[in-house]
């Protein structure tokens, strides 16, 4: 029988917070983000499957529905891309990370459960479209995704794009972690320019991701109005000059 997928859910805080705090204590257990992801982020999924249905290609890709983790592991597919591209550095992303599309996809199971990702709706099909592009917009932004305060400001960057309060609630926890940090300043300003940055880029949502992946990175950052980190590599270089780099933020790979 297939899951029943709940179309009302409620902001579940104590679960954040619990999970919130078991990231804290291990910035890997990423499961935990995936937790933190359904406990708040009620009905975003709906109201942006339904935003994406307005733009010039979204009903075509909403009828196609096509699942972008059997492109993003497809190693053929990927390798068509030239040279400086989008795909190009996705292609470089992977081999020089080891992460993947399948892997966030294990995460999202281990936390709700095998085949919670397989569900046959149109806002689950959204849902994994949002949890398959996570990487690709490391590739967009610039924020490393093997680097903690990389993914607090993407996480930043993605509670502007979405409006989903779990994306917020880590960008916010993550910040107020920093303060007992020594570049405490500096992290608060990179993730204050994850979002403002996220506020100011074209709605990445209603991209083809195949499209996407063969135009030029520099063109594409341009075209989306996506800003340069300049605050991120400030703040790279700042840790860069002082051994041990200080933790600053969470995981969320």
């Amino acid at each position: 029988m297939a899951e029943k997928l709940d179309l009302t859910p409620r902001r579940d805080w104590r679960t954040a917070f619990r999970a919130m705090g078991k990231l804290f204590a291990d910035p890997n257990d990423t499961v935990q983000v995936f937790h933190i992801m359904r406990s708040l982020n009620a009905g975003v999924t709906a109201k942006n499957y339904h935003r994406l249905l307005t733009t010039a290609e979204g009903g075509r890709m909403a009828y196609e529905r096509v699942e972008l983790i059997t492109r993003l592991m497809d190693r053929s597919w990927l390798a068509q891309f030239a040279p400086g591209t989008v795909g190009a550095a996705y292609r470089a992303f992977l081999e020089r990370t080891g992460y993947s599309a399948a892997g966030l996809k294990d995460v999202g199971e281990e936390a709700h459960g095998k085949g919670s990702s397989d569900i046959a709706h149109p806002y689950a099909w959204f849902g994994r479209r949002e949890r398959d592009i996570h990487d690709i917009w490391h590739v967009l932004t610039g924020y490393q995704a093997d680097d903690p305060l990389g993914e607090l400001c993407l996480v930043a960057f993605t509670y502007a794009q979405t409006g989903g309060w779990g994306w917020g609630f880590i960008a916010l926890m993550g910040s107020l972690k920093s303060l007992r940090e020594p570049h405490s300043k500096l992290v608060r300003r990179a993730a204050w320019e994850g979002y403002r940055h996220g506020k100011r880029a074209a709605w990445l949502h209603g991209e083809d991701i195949e499209q996407l992946f063969a135009e030029p990175l520099d063109a594409a950052r341009a075209r989306l109005r996506i800003e340069a980190p300049l605050a991120y590599r400030c703040a790279k270089d700042a840790f860069a000059a002082e051994l041990p780099s200080p933790a600053v933020a969470v995981a969320a790979e």
